[in-house]
């Protein structure tokens, strides 16, 4: 009786024996796949090579001096473009946009840009032709002047993506909080009937954007422009008599493609 009772508790020994075993294998096992899982992630991360928390292209303490300037004119004479004939006009663009700004930690900077941009045109003649012959309507313009310049002041926040440990070419993503103004002066018309315009915008931006250093200081900078949020109002005055306001905002994170810039800038 006694022995029976014996070789029971020695069988249970034995099974308890073997269940902690098992246990103790299947935790081993689940521990070796999530540190598997883990270093996978992390091997993942190396391997892509976007970025590198090691390759300081910006350090921590430098001063960045750069801007851009686009400049552009046109003169038509008796010129036509698709249903428009006859287009007698000249104009120009001009937009200057210097930044300045200082890293606080290594790969990014916060700092100010300022935009000034001016614009002209004017149209002595165009005709605007819809359908032929005796049924034909059309659109005649004598005259129509332009003249318009804004001047908006940001506050920039930008963080660099190194590739790799390449220390000559980077990404960048550049965010923009600003507020302006705008003035205008618009005449059209025989009599000459006048317009005057004032108005103010605020918008919160995003550029992305791509920097090359030709040499250890200098740098040439390509950014796209794609706006977040913006409000803006104008008011306007017509022949000093009439007023006018108009206000609107939009949220649109599409590229803009006209907001395309080239600048040069000095890591200080």
């Amino acid at each position: 009786m006694q022995l029976s009772k014996f070789i029971t508790a020695l069988a249970a020994t034995a099974l308890l024996a073997i269940s902690a075993t098992a246990q103790s294998s299947d935790t081993l096992a689940t521990d070796n796949t999530s540190t598997e899982a883990v270093v996978s992630r992390s091997q993942m991360r190396n391997d892509r090579g976007l970025s590198n928390l090691k390759n300081n292209i910006v350090p921590k303490g430098q001063w960045v001096f750069g801007g851009s300037l686009t400049y552009s004119t046109h003169t038509n004479s008796d010129y036509s473009l698709l249903i428009v004939d006859g287009i007698d006009s000249k104009g120009y663009t001009v937009k200057v946009s210097p930044l300045v700004g200082y890293s606080l930690t290594p790969n990014s900077i916060i700092g100010v840009r300022g935009v000034y941009s001016r614009g002209y045109l004017n149209l002595d003649s165009a005709s605007v032709s819809f359908g032929e012959g005796d049924g034909a309507l059309g659109v005649n313009v004598d005259f129509y002047y332009m003249l318009k310049h804004s001047y908006d002041v940001a506050a920039i926040w930008r963080q660099y993506i190194p590739l790799g440990m390449n220390k000559r070419i980077g990404l960048f993503a550049e965010f923009q909080l600003s507020a302006g103004g705008s003035q205008a002066k618009f005449a059209e018309g025989s009599p000459i009937r006048g317009t005057y315009a004032t108005g103010f915008n605020i918008a919160l931006g995003v550029n992305p954007g791509v920097v090359a250093w030709m040499t250890n200081n200098i740098a040439l900078e390509l950014n796209v422009g794609i706006l977040g949020l913006g409000y803006s109002h104008t008011r306007q005055i017509h022949n000093q008599v009439a007023t006018g306001d108009t206000s609107s905002s939009l949220m649109n994170f599409n590229i803009n493609i006209l907001s395309i810039g080239l600048g040069v800038a000095f890591y200080i």
